[in-house]
């Protein structure tokens, strides 16, 4: 799972200095997790996200937002609570998602919002 800079993310995801209209520059649909070291729930989620970068691996890409350390790429997206989950789809418009979600969901929402099958 690779942890996103500002610079980074303009790279592999999408520049939102350039760019007005959202443009994902990734060849996989994603998962972005927004989270904080200090955070409880982030800690209870990131094994989740761990066997599921396993299990799809090859299919999504996941990637990691320290918001404390990317305060940019925090305002640039409104997060206001961690956790927080953006979902990329390689067409479309990404969707957030916040809390400590169960894997069930995150499974629902890799199916319905990055249409992988399961």
């Amino acid at each position: 799972m690779e942890h996103l800079t500002a610079q980074t993310f303009r790279e592999k995801i999408f520049n939102f200095e350039k760019e007005k209209d959202w443009k994902y520059e990734g060849d996989k649909p994603c998962i972005i997790d927004f989270y904080a070291d200090w955070c409880g729930p982030c800690k209870i989620v990131a094994p989740l996200l761990d066997e599921l970068s396993e299990e799809y691996s090859g299919k999504i890409d996941f990637y990691k937002v320290d918001t404390e350390a990317e305060q940019e790429l925090s305002s640039v997206f409104g997060i206001r609570s961690i956790p927080s989950f953006l979902f990329i789809p390689l067409s479309g418009k990404p969707q957030m998602a916040m809390g400590a979600l169960p894997k069930e969901s995150f499974k629902q929402a890799i199916t319905d919002v990055l249409t992988i099958p399961d």
